[in-house]
């Protein structure tokens, strides 16, 4: 069992780290989380996200905040709308009445409910990680880019898609998709853009044009919409296209012409976003990955298995990672018990949905003609699912629960 004088230091403060702090508070254990943020909310945290049954909802089950997350989270988001580039609408889900299997929740307002549920002073703000080295014993010490540094006897990299941890484990690196994204955003929808509004719905809209070009916006609290529009192409494609993208009207221009066989009544989702354009990129490590063990050392999150978003799977799995590897801290006789079971979990488990959400991506942004078949997702039987493998997990859970030895370390260990 790690005891209270070990040191933990969780690099980046997301829903891996604040998962996992939460945790393994709760197991009367102290780590600390740096974080290169100067507060919980000084950037933009992005859109918003479904948390699965079978596994973000886990994890903030045994975090004890699943009473705060539904006060926060958005079941009616659940529903879909697919179109193709003409607008008509191709398939639509309605969540049924007490749908739960995977509620909407903003990324920023889960954030903050994470970060609220940790002893003050847990995260370290302002702290970015510039390098780690061993220490010898399994430590490692840690120095940030404000000149502090510390030492810690294990280190868990939650810092994302460019961890500065994770080439302590592995040469692996990020490679990009073939898609770029412009980060849009509607204010006040109902109002001010009610065309758009009746476009999305409570929940998700995805149009799609069979020649890899692509919208997909999504309804987020207070009135507010965010999506993407989306299209192959590198990530410095607006360089070789000589465009601005402060730019407004000029990225505006070139989407139009891009997106020039597309229906008018779509049109207002390319160019009547409030705010500027923001790029973004979506990169993906080698799928299934996997490392050899280093003693004083794991990840968490993308940082461990960066993927595609489709299916919904990179915070998902990233809250499950933290919760899985607190209560192996726990339970565990040591720290490298604790952490080969936890790696022996993970890379089962996100290997095959790594591979499975980067294929869904290229299917999604494939050339195909015009006559092709169109096979949209099932979300009813995909939520049926989500739920089946939530109640098998916690059958499975149970069962080593009650294999556990007196003392807390598993039989197995």
């Amino acid at each position: 069992m790690t005891t209270t004088n070990t040191r933990i230091a969780i690099i980046g403060g997301g829903p891996a780290g604040l998962l996992c702090a939460r945790i393994l508070q709760r197991h009367g254990l102290d780590p600390t989380v740096y974080d290169a943020d100067a507060t919980v909310d000084s950037r933009d945290p992005g859109g918003t996200l479904d948390l699965h049954a079978d596994s973000g909802q886990i994890a903030l089950e045994d975090a004890g905040l699943m009473d705060a997350f539904r006060a926060l989270a958005r079941p009616e988001g659940q529903a879909k709308t697919r179109r193709d580039h003409h607008g008509t609408v191709l398939a639509a889900f309605t969540p049924a009445e007490g749908d739960a299997a995977a509620p909407e929740i903003d990324r920023g307002r889960l954030r903050a409910m994470l970060h609220a549920n940790l002893r003050p002073g847990t995260v370290r703000w302002g702290h970015k990680l510039l390098r780690a080295t061993p220490a010898g014993g399994g430590a490692h010490r840690l120095a940030f880019a404000n000149g502090a540094t510390v030492e810690a006897d294990l280190v868990l990299g939650a810092d994302g898609a460019w961890s500065k941890v994770r080439p302590l484990l592995t040469d692996a690196v990020p490679q990009h998709l073939g898609v770029a994204f412009l980060d849009t955003r509607f204010d006040e929808v109902d109002t001010r853009h009610p065309e758009i509004a009746a476009l999305v719905g409570d929940g998700h809209l995805f149009a799609v044009d069979g020649g890899g070009r692509a919208v997909i916006v999504q309804r987020n609290s207070n009135g507010v919409v965010r999506g993407y529009v989306a299209f192959r192409a590198r990530p410095d494609w607006h360089l070789r296209a000589g465009l601005d993208l402060t730019d407004r009207a000029a990225v505006r221009a070139h989407l139009l012409r891009e997106f020039s066989g597309w229906s008018t009544d779509l049109r207002p989702l390319l160019t009547d976003n409030d705010g500027e354009y923001v790029p973004r990129s979506f990169w993906a490590l080698p799928a299934p990955l996997t490392w050899d063990r280093v003693p004083g050392i794991t990840l968490l999150g993308d940082a461990a298995h960066l993927m595609a978003p489709f299916g919904g799977h990179g915070a998902n799995l990233a809250l499950l990672d933290g919760a899985e590897l607190a209560h192996a801290l726990h339970q565990e006789a040591t720290v490298e018990n604790a952490v080969i079971r936890y790696e022996t979990a993970m890379f089962a488990r996100s290997g095959e949905l790594a591979v499975s959400a980067n294929d869904a991506l290229a299917r999604f942004f494939a050339t195909t003609p015009p006559d092709a078949p169109h096979l949209p997702p099932d979300p009813a039987q995909e939520h049926r699912n989500y739920l089946a493998r939530a109640a098998e997990y916690r059958r499975r859970r149970a069962e080593e629960d009650h294999t556990a030895t007196p003392t807390g370390a598993r039989g197995d260990a």
